[in-house]
């Protein structure tokens, strides 16, 4: 049966995805961002994603926006189950975009800047493990309305999830400036990259061991056939997707490490996906329960079919205009 609310999961979830993806590296550069040795250095970090910053955030909204339009339910339990830990990541939003415009205007002011960049970027990050940690953890439902605490995002699941995704995201981050840059800077993120790696994978590795005992069904997906297919294939593409990073590094490789870093990503989403499957609220609310009417469904697929292929089209033309590597005597300053 064509069923357009699995349809419109999908949408959704390549939504957050690519919002994960790219502005994950980002994000983390604000997280190196205190490391940099040098007002140089820490100038072509921010030059690196001057021009793509922004709008890699269209994709939060478009995440955001179409769980609103098309899957009400959801987002009516999602939000007052989540509001304090996606209410801190957006005002970090908010102090990250702003840092990044004004330290390049001040001198008196930049330390502070620096330091709002810094926060913004490592709260955003981190906001967005603990609701990852706090979905993944289940969201009490009753008679379609949240029925848990205040509180409940916050655990120790929850907090591990959050460090996860900020060590995750300056991997990222550390990967996009090899990409991006030469000389001592590229060096310098090399040797960081490999303690990240270990750290990313380590996460991993805990996060993935936890989640079954977060809810008995993730544990029955996981371990009874054919999930338990999965439980193999998944963690052996880790397993070579982590090769690829650190054999990208070891042999000097600009591109390699990035898009194994990515692959990390994306193979970790892929590994939430089949818990929640059918949900897109765990424990037991459901992606058709959630759904808006087939109508709205209609009308909203419309404009999506048209808009995603614009997003994608500018989104891939702005990154083929900045290809290659930053010059640090040129750029948003």
């Amino acid at each position: 049966m064509f069923e357009l609310s699995f349809i419109w999961a999908g949408i959704i979830a390549f939504s957050v995805l690519t919002y994960v993806i790219l502005d994950g590296f980002d994000l983390g550069i604000g997280i190196l961002f205190p490391f940099a040795k040098s007002e140089r250095d820490k100038a072509t970090m921010m030059n690196s994603i001057a021009p793509i910053w922004d709008g890699n955030e269209t994709w939060l909204v478009m995440g955001g926006g179409g769980l609103f339009a098309v899957f009400p339910l959801a987002y009516a339990v999602i939000m007052p189950a989540l509001y304090m830990p996606i209410i801190l990541m957006l005002l970090a939003l908010i102090f990250r975009g702003v840092a990044f415009e004004y330290r390049w205007r001040t001198v008196r002011w930049k330390p502070v800047w620096d330091v709002a960049f810094f926060g913004g970027s490592f709260v955003a990050a981190f906001m967005q493990g603990i609701a990852l940690g706090a979905l993944v953890q289940g969201i009490k439902v009753v008679d379609r309305a949240y029925a848990g605490g205040w509180w409940d995002w916050l655990s120790m699941f929850s907090i591990l999830t959050g460090f996860a995704v900020v060590i995750g995201y300056a991997l990222l981050g550390a990967t996009w400036i090899i990409l991006k840059t030469e000389g001592n800077l590229q060096r310098q993120m090399q040797g960081y990259a490999w303690w990240l790696g270990v750290g990313t994978l380590g996460f991993i590795g805990v996060v993935s061991i936890l989640t079954p005992f977060q809810d008995a069904i993730y544990f029955q997906r996981w371990f009874s056939l054919p999930g338990s297919i999965l439980s193999v294939l998944i963690p052996g593409a880790v397993l070579a997707t982590a090769w690829a990073l650190f054999s990208g590094l070891s042999a000097g490789k600009d591109a390699q490490p990035f898009l194994a870093a990515l692959g990390l990503f994306v193979l970790c989403f892929a590994g939430i996906g089949i818990s929640f499957y059918p949900n897109i609220v765990p424990p037991n609310l459901t992606i058709a329960a959630a759904a808006a009417p087939d109508e709205s469904l209609w009308f909203a697929l419309v404009g999506t079919l048209v808009l995603v292929p614009m997003i994608l089209t500018y989104t891939a033309y702005t990154y083929w205009v900045f290809r290659g590597k930053i010059d640090p005597e040129e750029g948003y300053h």
